[in-house]
């Protein structure tokens, strides 16, 4: 029993570590050039683009999830689009 338990929490341990690096890779390869290009090019299609300073960061993440959905954009995609509006926020507005 005591064998069990301790391979299932190194098991637990590993997973939870190749996660973190996974989604720390991720997080650096946000491309902002990009983020702006596909944010001009795709929004404009169905509506005006709103700028920077109309939501908060966290408004602005739960609107991309949802356009995400809407505008079929990937992963990626959301990801540069966010790096770049959040890159494009003032001090007063960055919260």
């Amino acid at each position: 029993m005591k064998n069990i338990i301790k391979t299932t929490t190194l098991a637990l341990v590993a997973l939870l570590s190749m996660n973190t690096t996974v989604f720390a890779d991720e997080v650096k390869q946000v491309d902002i050039a990009n983020g702006a290009q596909v944010w001009a090019d795709t929004c404009m299609r169905c509506h005006n683009v709103r700028p920077p300073s109309d939501l908060t960061v966290r408004a602005w993440s739960f609107s991309m999830n949802h356009m995400r959905v809407r505008a079929g954009l990937t992963g990626q995609e959301t990801r540069d689009i966010l790096a770049f509006i959040r890159a494009s926020k003032t001090e007063e507005d960055r919260k």
